[in-house]
């Protein structure tokens, strides 16, 4: 559905911005980057099918290079998924260490923002629920949610004591 108004994501507390994704570096050799481009697909399922891991959303770019950009609720759930011997990941990133290594063939990648309440902001217009707008709740970006530096002003002063009551 498309919200044809100007809308903004509200998110409360921390959360973890992470990119990920490959490079196709030499794409007639199938056999070593369809195992890693099959890989998340399966990451995924066990990450939907098990929200208890962190995971809040995710949104995906075909190309020569892949993007994914994934929310989670911390930066503790997404370094325990990637290091727990029972989950998708360790394994598939073993496979990938073992099949292509620094061979050249496939390029892998991530980075990782830890956010804050306060430095993220995000707005909305003609657009289906987006990125933090599915991760958190979508509100008219009115009145101090009108701009950006209002939008970061006013998750900031969400944080101040006075906004809690002590």
């Amino acid at each position: 559905m498309i919200h044809r108004e100007r809308l903004c994501a509200s998110l409360e507390g921390d959360f973890v911005v992470f990119l990920i994704g490959m490079r196709i570096n030499k794409p007639w050799l199938l056999h070593k980057w369809w195992p890693v481009a099959s890989a998340m697909p399966r990451m995924l399922r066990e990450l939907h099918q098990k929200p208890e891991l962190g995971l809040m959303h995710s949104e995906m770019w075909f190309s020569r290079t892949t993007l994914m950009l994934q929310y989670w609720r911390s930066m503790d759930q997404l370094l325990a998924y990637a290091k727990h011997r029972d989950q998708q990941h360790l394994p598939a990133w073993a496979a990938f260490n073992k099949a292509v290594g620094t061979d050249g063939t496939v390029g892998i990648w991530h980075e990782t923002y830890a956010i804050q309440p306060g430095s993220a902001e995000s707005v909305y217009v003609n657009m289906p629920a987006f990125g933090l707008g599915c991760t958190g709740k979508l509100i008219p970006a009115k009145g101090p949610w009108a701009s950006a530096k209002q939008r970061l002003a006013a998750a900031q002063d969400k944080l101040r004591p006075e906004h809690h009551g002590r």
